[in-house]
């Protein structure tokens, strides 16, 4: 996928693997939506100052098209994005594999190498847009088993998201918070078990932040948890400046990741001087 160059380019460190998901090698590690815009000019040059390489795309037929007619696969380039077509608006498990297998024939008659992708979304109830854990586990062994590339939303809950992993998800999606809500990361606890207990087989298998991101800050404390990537919407585009947002999440991507890869320093209850009295001018790394 091309990198934006709108701003200067935040690829991943030399020694530093890319994300890769169901195969699909992605340079950014910000998956980025298509909602909420205010148009679809303004939606393109998100995406382009974000950086991002991979779009998600909610597949319900009502939501194809805008209020002025305008079909939003118009303004996506499919040579540039790989598409992922998400089931947002699924209460159930059966209208959410519907939705998924609608994506799938949309995204086959575009040509996309991503047809097989879906973005899994089986909500509890309207108030919190919190996942239904029983209906998503059922949608992902139905998926899975119809061939899909199944990226799941789902809580921060460690035991649901190792759950979903065994039934054969290619990347599990814990929420930051609530979808929409700005209100970050709440329970970094509960991400780094989910974190410990996708990985412990197998260090490489992605597992992305999605939803409840507020700014870039946010962005940066979930890749410095160790997330292989974050998924957002609102945050962009219901920000003052859109465009400006999208380049401040694309730089907080970066610098979280750039951080994890570091190491941080160790939390200590007193102070140590930056100065050493004596000795040598370099301290010991501990």
């Amino acid at each position: 996928m091309n990198q934006s160059s709108a701003i200067p380019s935040v690829a991943a460190p030399a020694d530093d693997a890319p994300l890769v998901v169901g195969g699909i090698t992605l340079n950014s590690r910000l998956i980025v939506g298509t909602g909420k815009y205010a148009t679809y000019a303004e939606m393109a040059r998100c995406l382009d100052a974000s950086g991002t390489d991979c779009v998600t795309v909610a597949v319900r037929r009502e939501r194809l098209v805008n209020a002025a007619g305008e079909n939003i696969l118009d303004h996506l380039d499919s040579t540039r994005y790989a598409l992922l077509p998400n089931t947002a608006g699924c209460y159930s498990a059966n209208d959410a594999v519907r939705v998924a297998r609608l994506g799938r024939e949309l995204l086959r008659d575009m040509g996309s190498a991503c047809s097989e992708w879906v973005k899994l979304e089986v909500l509890g109830d309207r108030r919190t847009l919190l996942p239904d854990p029983v209906g998503t586990l059922e949608a992902t062994e139905k998926l899975v088993a119809d061939g899909f590339t199944v990226l799941v939303y789902t809580s921060d809950d460690p035991v649901i998201a190792k759950r979903l992993k065994d039934l054969g998800a290619a990347s599990v999606m814990p929420a930051g918070s609530p979808i929409g809500s700005g209100q970050g990361v709440l329970n970094a606890n509960n991400l780094r078990i989910c974190l410990e207990y996708l990985k412990e087989d197998d260090p490489s298998y992605p597992v992305i932040v999605d939803a409840g991101v507020g700014t870039a800050s946010d962005v940066a404390v979930a890749m410095e948890l160790g997330a292989d990537g974050v998924l957002l919407n609102t945050a962009i585009a219901h920000a003052r400046d859109p465009v400006r947002m999208a380049e401040a999440m694309r730089a907080g991507c970066r610098a979280g990741r750039l951080a994890f890869l570091a190491g941080r320093m160790p939390r200590r209850l007193y102070a140590t001087a930056s100065s050493p009295d004596e000795g040598s001018i370099a301290g010991p790394r501990s």
